[in-house]
């Protein structure tokens, strides 16, 4: 591993590290070097947010709410903290979330409150209380409401900024259906808004799963989960979807009036994309060995303008470069001039470091011509165009850009999924950074003691069943040897 060295003129340093043979360090020296975040807090798990991840996470942010709301949900912002008897109002949902839980107790140095309140973990309990009061007919569903807000577990494995934290930043969206066909059908439009969004747009590619009834959301019916393949060969999972069935209402006393005035239990959903963790998988996803590799959509500066000059020539090629800048901006291209005072081939190293997907080169030559040499961080090419082709050719680019890293990271899923029928098999294939795909007893509580076993052996997890093809298991379970009732699939896993 090269380490980042310090320039001459103390600007910061240039990312030269190898992704591929230490994707750990690579990640911690680059959410370093390019300013993502600042590990130097001092309490475990909570990271300060630098602007250049910031601006990228508040793009993202943007168009899952617009996706959002395009498909009919509505905002609201609920206090951060949760009344312990709130929390403890459904069972099996406190009993889940309980160890994770930071409370507060005391205010001031002799105040303590009546009632302990929860910093929010999750705001089922928060919200659905609310409902009860909300909804009172047939006519006030849908109900179709999102959040965006901070969320506090006390995470007890290794945290890792954006990718595994005690605070994180999420949407979250809760919703209230009179049957369960209609909340079914709530969970699939939440998966397609994952591929609409965290797939198309920000370019990371999923496999979603049905999980095990051990590793679903507490009080829950069922999960599905989307989990992206990270560079070391462990999966981590992005937004997951929850059929709540009507538990939480009946635990809410969520009730309406039918057409018939008859009293009917509610169902619901809730969708939680994590922005901080799809951020911190989509720098991993796209990064390679010079630094980040950000998509056109979402990058802080889509354009960054070099202007490369002798002393003789400064002011002309300034000014052509304050030219290129105006347009672009009055094309809303996110454009930055970078007129500082060091050498061109540091701003290259600089700003490809940085991931910014495309920069613009001037010098006499261009200003004399009429023309700009773009050049595009993805594949380290460069290009020269007429300055009237510019906004066209920026935007035509910036597509393109989109659609290749997209394209380079779905083929990392290419051969990624290996049959075993053995824990020997199993070890070699999460070994190799691969997905094992095995012949299983059962997905319910009956599994659970074999599911238990694999990851014991094989320091693996069953991410569970495969929700976008059909698959029927022909043999046996590989631990317990009873008939095999589903096909599931493990990984190593953030």
């Amino acid at each position: 591993m090269k380490k980042s060295e310090k320039k001459s003129d103390n600007k910061q340093a240039i990312f030269d590290i190898s992704k591929e043979e230490n994707f750990p360090d690579w990640y911690t020296e680059i959410c370093k070097v390019a300013e993502l975040a600042d590990i130097r807090y001092g309490v475990k798990g909570f990271t300060p947010f630098l602007p250049w991840s910031v601006m990228s996470m508040e793009l993202m942010f943007d168009f899952l709410k617009d996706v959002l709301h395009k498909k009919g949900h509505l905002p609201m912002i609920f206090p951060t903290v949760i009344p312990e008897s709130n929390l403890t109002k459904e069972a099996e949902h406190v009993d889940g979330f309980t160890p994770q839980v930071f409370w507060i107790k005391d205010y001031g140095e002799d105040g303590q409150l009546e009632e302990k309140l929860a910093l929010r973990p999750t705001s089922e309990t928060a919200l659905y209380p609310m409902y009860s009061l909300w909804i009172r007919s047939w006519r006030d569903l849908p109900l179709k409401r999102y959040q965006r807000a901070s969320i506090f577990r006390s995470e007890v494995k290794s945290t890792r900024p954006f990718l595994r934290g005690r605070e994180f930043l999420w949407i979250e969206s809760h919703n209230v259906f009179a049957t369960h066909e209609e909340a079914k059908a709530q969970v699939m439009e939440d998966l397609e808004t994952t591929k609409e969004v965290v797939t198309d747009i920000y370019g990371v590619p999923v496999m979603v799963f049905q999980r095990t009834q051990w590793d679903k959301f507490p009080g829950g019916l069922n999960t599905y989960a989307a989990d992206t393949l990270m560079p070391d060969g462990k999966v981590i999972q992005l937004p997951s979807t929850h059929d709540l069935g009507d538990n939480f209402a009946r635990a809410f006393d969520i009730q309406y009036l039918d057409e018939n005035n008859e009293t009917r239990y509610a169902f619901q959903t809730c969708y939680g994309p994590a922005i901080s963790r799809i951020y911190g998988a989509m720098i991993s996803v796209h990064g390679d060995d010079k630094g980040l590799r950000l998509p056109y959509a979402i990058a802080p500066y889509q354009v960054v303008i070099v202007p490369i000059f002798k002393a003789k020539n400064e002011a002309e090629v300034i000014a052509y470069a304050k030219k290129i800048e105006s347009n672009l901006q009055k094309a809303d291209v996110r454009v930055h001039l970078d007129d500082r005072d060091t050498t061109p081939g540091w701003k290259y190293n600089y700003w490809e470091m940085k991931g910014v997907p495309i920069r613009v080169h001037v010098g006499p030559r261009e200003v004399k011509e009429e023309k700009i040499v773009l050049f595009r961080r993805d594949l380290m090419k460069r290009e020269p165009v007429p300055l009237k082709s510019l906004v066209k050719e920026v935007k035509k680019l910036g597509l393109d850009i989109d659609k290749t890293l997209l394209t380079e990271a779905e083929s990392k899923f290419e051969g990624l999924i290996v049959d075993a029928d053995s824990i020997g098999k199993i070890i070699d294939a999460l070994d190799h950074g691969k997905i094992a795909r095995i012949e299983f007893c059962s997905t319910n509580m009956d599994g659970y003691d074999c599911a238990g076993q694999i990851e014991e052996r094989t320091s693996g997890e069953i991410r569970g069943t495969r929700i976008d093809i059909e698959e029927t298991p022909e043999s046996v379970c590989v631990i317990c040897g009873k008939p095999a009732k589903e096909i599931v699939y493990i990984a190593r896993s953030y």
